[in-house]
């Protein structure tokens, strides 16, 4: 005998109230968002993380789900956030013969870059009267989000907050990226994938394997270096500054 299904009515609320949904709703954002990305010829305007992370707002607010709430089934995506940024050693070390040849000039371009990151973040800020707790956080900001949360409680700033700031700089930089490199006449795709990984960290690194995969090496590695040398400097520059 067939066992009649239950109304949706039913479903629908043993869904709202279980963990279940946020997870749902997190990897269907991301879904449709990776969708539109392919479709649009990888057009970095149609960032699949930006994509999603507009749906997913739209989607609890329309639902009036507490973030609290959403993170309970959130967190299993966000567990795996850390192993994602580890397995990325795995194309580094298949490029590493061609990367040790670049090191020095690599290591210059990250000081570099990650000082700049910080500097005009923090004085903008300062200049522009923000509150020291949001300060603090800016000067987290500046490496990849699951670093920079253990940063970020260094520091005496919130980690939620500072990876909210993470994630948008990453977010921003996979967007515009492909024109700031494009106006600055950089070509080379060792280049242009080490710059997105040092300024847009984790989302940057996929915008760059996305594209090419000497892009993605090098954006790797420059994520990866940035986070080393920013967890070691960044408390203490921290110090200093505050």
């Amino acid at each position: 005998m067939n066992t009649p299904l239950p109304p949706i009515s039913e479903i629908w609320v043993y869904l709202s109230g279980s963990p279940l949904l946020a997870l749902v709703l997190t990897l269907s954002a991301y879904w449709l968002g990776l969708a539109v990305y392919e479709r649009s010829q990888r057009n970095p305007l149609a960032n699949p993380v930006l994509m999603a992370v507009v749906l997913v707002t739209v989607s609890i607010e329309l639902l009036d789900m507490p973030y609290a709430k959403y993170f309970e089934g959130a967190q299993f995506v966000h567990f795996l956030l850390g192993t994602a940024t580890v397995a990325l050693a795995i194309p580094i070390y298949k490029g590493f013969a061609s990367l040790k040849s670049r090191m020095g000039v690599l290591m210059l371009a990250l000081m570099a870059g990650g000082m700049t990151s910080i500097l005009t973040a923090v004085g903008v800020a300062r200049a522009l009267g923000v509150d020291a707790s949001l300060v603090r956080g800016l000067v987290a900001k500046s490496v990849t989000a699951p670093i920079a949360m253990g940063i970020a409680e260094r520091v005496q700033a919130s980690p939620t907050l500072t990876a909210i700031f993470a994630v948008c700089t990453g977010i921003l930089g996979a967007v515009l990226g492909r024109y700031v490199l494009n106006a600055l006449k950089v070509t080379a795709w060792w280049q242009r994938g080490f710059a997105l990984g040092v300024a847009a960290h984790g989302i940057g690194t996929s915008r760059a394997f996305s594209v090419h995969p000497q892009a993605g090496a090098y954006a790797s590695l420059g994520m990866g270096l940035h986070g080393i040398v920013g967890a070691v400097l960044i408390p203490y520059a921290a110090a200093l500054w505050m």
